[in-house]
């Protein structure tokens, strides 16, 4: 514990000075509040930007900034340094893991007191946030730990981020995407944020997000044990 609470008080520092990182966390929020509070469309479902903006900010936030930051340290032999500090390899992933999870959910808080909800709703709306991000978070982990650069992280996760940021929104106004989209992680969020005043969970849908959990636990998985984590 005291590694992975000295690994969350380094990772703090360090995105304080990381711009590129740091601006991950507070540009999606920032936006719904704009948006939310300036743009007003008769006819335009209920906090619509707040649903849209949250699960983009799920799709791109966690994924792209932990995949930078393990790359990044493998890269600069940062993480090399740690390990042969006693640091396990679980230690040092809980720690950033953790820290991402956090600063996120604090982004996701900002977004949620954007909308229009009863504590009851927020709560729901905090939970569906904090189960989009973990699995995001995977996702980042297994690109971090398969990239040997920074840079070679960076080309992988922008694809990857697009796909799961965008589908949602582009399902709303093409069915043959709804059709594809309906398989991911990030659209099956979108459908549980639209439906926070009434969430009615289905089998289908569960299992669609338990499926995906379980793909992305593998992949970071296979990652961790042949790219030099284990």
């Amino acid at each position: 514990m005291h590694n992975i609470i000295a690994i969350f008080k380094k990772q703090l520092k360090d995105t304080l000075k990381n711009k590129t990182v740091l601006i991950q966390f507070v540009m999606f929020p920032v936006l719904t509040l704009i948006m939310n509070n300036t743009i007003k469309i008769d006819g335009m479902p209920e906090n619509f930007f707040v649903n849209l903006f949250a699960t983009m900010y799920i799709g791109m936030a966690p994924l792209t900034s932990i995949a930078a930051i393990v790359a990044e340290e493998k890269e600069q032999n940062t993480l090399r340094v740690l390990l042969m500090s006693n640091v396990k390899p679980r230690e040092y992933l809980l720690g950033v893991g953790s820290y991402i999870w956090l600063a996120c959910m604090l982004g996701a808080l900002v977004i949620c007191a954007a909308g229009s909800y009863t504590l009851h709703e927020s709560i729901i709306f905090m939970i569906i946030m904090a189960t989009g991000i973990s699995v995001s978070l995977l996702i980042g982990l297994a690109i971090g730990a398969w990239s040997k650069t920074q840079m070679m992280a960076t080309s992988i996760s922008i694809p990857v981020m697009m796909i799961f940021s965008f589908l949602p929104m582009l399902s709303m106004f093409h069915t043959g995407i709804a059709k594809i989209a309906k398989y991911t992680y990030s659209e099956q969020i979108s459908m549980m944020l639209n439906q926070v005043n009434s969430l009615q969970l289905e089998v289908n849908n569960v299992g669609i997000l338990i499926a995906n959990i379980f793909l992305f636990t593998a992949l970071f998985s296979f990652a961790y044990k042949k790219c030099g984590l284990e």
